[in-house]
């Protein structure tokens, strides 16, 4: 089964940058698309950002456009998030997830990693 690690989750000040890290293991990994979610105290889990595997095409959630970038490595199959412009909205742990191999229209993300804690002081 797939295993994911992050890391990367630190405390930083407002306006500063952070690149978060999944490296994915296991017998196959054949996900269609791996993926951010942050969850934030008081507030449901959200969309951080996704990406597809092979193609590499992105989506973002509307309150990290512009100052997020999510990108991958395939051969050491390791996700990535940039986050730049950081805001104390963003204080979150943030979670890993890798999809199902179907292209599903929302995919599904039985895997999931630890998460890592991102902490932005005001």
């Amino acid at each position: 089964q797939v295993r994911l690690v992050e890391s990367g989750g630190d405390l930083v000040q407002a306006g500063g940058s952070l690149r978060l890290s999944c490296v994915a293991s296991g017998r196959t990994f054949n996900s269609y698309a791996m993926a951010w979610f942050r969850q934030a105290p008081g507030k449901d889990r959200e969309l951080v950002a996704a990406i597809s595997w092979s193609g590499g095409a992105t989506v973002y959630g509307d309150s990290v456009k512009g100052r997020f970038t999510v990108s991958r490595d395939k051969a050491i199959n390791t996700l990535y998030l940039q986050m730049s412009s950081l805001k104390p909205d963003d204080t979150a742990v943030y979670y890993c997830a890798a999809s199902e191999p179907e292209d599903r229209r929302p995919p599904r993300y039985p895997y999931w990693g630890q998460g890592t804690q991102v902490t932005v002081s005001s």
